[in-house]
């Protein structure tokens, strides 16, 4: 599962435990990406606090299944494929179009998104691109860019944050050797108007 140790969902106790329960999703599955935080159980609270508050809350704007394919297509540019596998599968049931899934995860695997996505939606897609290899050349002229599409401040930050989770977790993955062994794709918290809530379903 891992380059280092993770405690199982049975042999966890005291604050682990109760944090597991929280995040549990069928047969108890713990998601490898997180089961790798279970040395340090407050660095996991961490995370799942952000994962769920960037990605999973009410008050984000986007649908679901755009921020979901901004993560798949930031994990696959940084050759995550833990997360790319894990977040595509979230998109496709976001979706609920297995074709129009298809289609996406076949363009980002070519680098052709701009041919099925529109140029309001590609140039956040090229704002994840520059953000993940080139956050230093960033500068006012691409958040005004964003902006002449019609995007206002609050929807900008949203983008950039699910982006900079998804390079977070792509490197607490990449750099642990977390792979996906014995988990079911896709599962992500379900309550988005409860943000303690954060059980996989």
């Amino acid at each position: 599962m891992s380059w280092i140790h993770i405690i199982p969902f049975d042999k966890a106790t005291g604050k682990l435990k109760s944090i597991y329960n929280k995040i549990k999703g069928p047969n108890n599955q713990i998601d490898n990406v997180l089961g790798i935080h279970s040395l340090r159980p407050h660095t996991l609270t961490g995370h799942v606090s952000l994962y769920k508050n960037t990605l999973h809350h009410a008050s984000n704007t986007f649908p679901n299944w755009f921020l979901e394919l901004l993560g798949t297509y930031t994990s696959f540019i940084n050759k995550c494929d833990y997360c790319y596998e894990h977040h595509f599968a979230g998109m496709k049931r976001f979706l609920n179009d297995d074709v129009k899934a298809a289609s996406i995860k076949e363009h980002i695997e070519n680098d052709s998104l701009a041919s099925i996505l529109s140029e309001k939606e590609m140039i956040l897609v090229n704002y994840a691109h520059k953000l993940t290899f080139a956050a230093a050349d960033l500068t006012r002229a691409d958040i005004d860019e964003i902006r002449s599409f019609g995007y206002d401040d609050g929807e900008i930050l949203e983008v950039n944050q699910v982006v900079a989770y998804f390079n977070y977790a792509n490197r607490t993955v990449l750099g642990l050797g977390v792979n996906t062994a014995g988990e079911i794709l896709g599962l992500s918290p379900s309550n988005k108007d409860d943000e303690s809530s954060w059980e996989h379903h």
